[in-house]
Order: C-alpha cells, then sequence, then structure tokens
C-alpha cells in the first residue's frame, strides 16, 4: 500500500528508491512485484532506519527530497502540490501539511495536530510537523545532512532544527498529503519514551536551558504517558493490557 501510493502519484518525475534492511518477512517479493515502477531498489543489512534513509538520499538525484517509512501512505495529488509550492516559493526550504492517521485497515482514526512552526518553537517542544508530509530541498541536505544515526527516534526533529539555520519551514493548511499509520508495532507506540529525552539532546546541543518549556513538557510527558499510550491504541482497536 506504501509503494502504491507513491506510484499512483500524478507528478511525473519521481525518482522513486526503496531502502530495505535485508528483510525476510516477505517484503522482498513485494519490492521486486513493482521494481519497473522504482528508480532502484537496495536490499541489504543496515544499521537500522536512520542509516537506511541516508542510504536512499545518498543515492538520489532529484532537487526536492521526501522520505515515506513502510507503514506510511501518500494521498493523491500530494507530491505534485508540494513540488509545485516548493518551485513557487524558492525561499523556502521545507514544506509540510496535514496528516491523518490511519489504522491496519487504511481507515482515517483521526488527524495530527500539524500547525506552524519554525526553529524557536520547535527548540522550546512546538513541532507539530509530520514527517510523513515533509518535502524539503536537495541542496539544503547537502549542507547539513546525512541525519544523525545516533538517534533512533528525534532524527526528523533533529533533521528540521539544523535545517532552519538556513532556510524557513512552512506549514500549508488543508492539505492532507499523508497517512501515519499506528499500530502496535510502529516507533510512536512501541518506543515512544525514547522521543522527548532524544528532542532535549537537540535543545541543549543548541543551547538551550534545563529551565525551558520543553524540559517541562518532557516531565508532563512522563507523567501522562500511559494515558497517551492508552488512547492511541484504543483508536486503532488494539488491546491493552
Amino acid at each position: 500500500r506504501t509503494i502504491i501510493s507513491v506510484i499512483e502519484q500524478d507528478y511525473p518525475n519521481i525518482e522513486y528508491i526503496i531502502i530495505d534492511g535485508g528483510s525476510t518477512d516477505g517484503s522482498l517479493d513485494i519490492i521486486k512485484k513493482y521494481e519497473n515502477h522504482l528508480a532502484l531498489w537496495v536490499s541489504e543489512p543496515d544499521k537500522g532506519q536512520t542509516d537506511a534513509i541516508n542510504k536512499g538520499f545518498g543515492l538520489a538525484h532529484g532537487h526536492i527530497l521526501a522520505w515515506l517509512n513502510s507503514d506510511d501512505t501518500y494521498n493523491p495529488g500530494a507530491v505534485r502540490e508540494a513540488v509545485d509550492f516548493l518551485m513557487n516559493h524558492p525561499d523556502v526550504g521545507l514544506v509540510y501539511s496535514d496528516a491523518y492517521f490511519i489504522n491496519a485497515n487504511d481507515e482515517v482514526i483521526g488527524t495530527f495536530p500539524a500547525a506552524q512552526t519554525d526553529r524557536s518553537r520547535m527548540l522550546r517542544g512546538y513541532v507539530h510537523v509530520p514527517q510523513q508530509t515533509t518535502f524539503f530541498l536537495a541542496e539544503l541536505w547537502k549542507k547539513i545532512g546525512p541525519l544523525d544515526p545516533s538517534f533512533f527516534f528525534a532524527m526528523d526533529y533533529d533533521l528540521w532544527v539544523r535545517l532552519t539555520k538556513h532556510a524557513p519551514m512552512v506549514y500549508y493548511p488543508g492539505k492532507f498529503w499523508a497517512n501515519f499509520r499506528l499500530h502496535d508495532d510502529g516507533k510512536t507506540i512501541a518506543a515512544d519514551d525514547r522521543c522527548w529525552p532524544e528532542m532535549l539532546r537537540v535543545h541543549r546541543r543548541e543551547g538551550g536551558s534545563w529551565f525551558s518549556v520543553i524540559q517541562f513538557k518532557y516531565y508532563l510527558r512522563r507523567l501522562l504517558a500511559p494515558y497517551i499510550n492508552r488512547k492511541r491504541k484504543a483508536l486503532f482497536g488494539a488491546k491493552t493490557n
């Protein structure tokens, strides 16, 4: 479903690269089924998601970059609209839109709380950027990349903070470019407790104070984490212990 959502886009100049970590779960058969639609694909052991994304961008030739994880999907027209926006706003480094939360059956179960943010607000913990909807300039990636492989969860947050040193990021409201799938094995559910500590690493690296909004939000998040995760699991019908 992820692959189909890309190859059915109405923008003609997509260089679609798939990086697989040597899967043995049938993923390779699916990739081969659609390889005529791909610029190239790689299936080999890697050091995890961040390493795979870096590998893919290292092979890419386009002027605009984006990545889509293997459980998320694009909605029709997403790529064309994002490319048009960036081409018509050359001062913008990254654009993002709204996103739906979906379950394993592709049913919409909510919306991501996307909103306009910037470097200053992100460093205070106001992120509001659904990664699935982000598109950014390759020239900026060449300046600030690659993703930091020491991050398991917040590699995208770290990228955005570094990117906004060089160009603004813009929220395109009212457009739902992608779908963010929630399920038991997804990182958003299974490893959420690793996200905020990694964000705090970025905050402190950039000179942030221990007495800050993001630090307070971290403690609040830890307090509310059991409730938040139960609520998320309830959204897609998962059983909780």
